[in-house]
């Protein structure tokens, strides 16, 4: 993954850190046996996943075409790559 700068965009790095506080917090509750807590904690993983696809659809995310899966075979590069 890293050749294909996998994940190293700004909406990986927003929709990871968002993600990753919303599982601090459904911890720190579900340890405290706060059920309400919790569940605003995985709310908010989920809000960090749609803050994420949000962010790559304004731009913020690798294009499509730059990622090795998008390859046509027999091709040696990617779709669209210049050259």
């Amino acid at each position: 993954m890293a050749g294909s700068s996998h994940g190293h965009t700004p909406a990986a790095w927003t929709g990871v850190i968002i993600a990753f506080i919303g599982f601090c917090i459904a911890g720190v509750f579900m340890v405290a046996a706060q059920p309400v807590g919790f569940w605003v904690g995985m709310a908010i993983v989920l809000l960090g996943g749609a803050v994420g696809g949000i962010m790559r659809m304004m731009g913020l995310g690798q294009p499509r075409h730059t990622h090795p899966v998008h390859q046509v075979a027999g091709d040696s590069k990617p779709v669209g790559a210049k050259g």
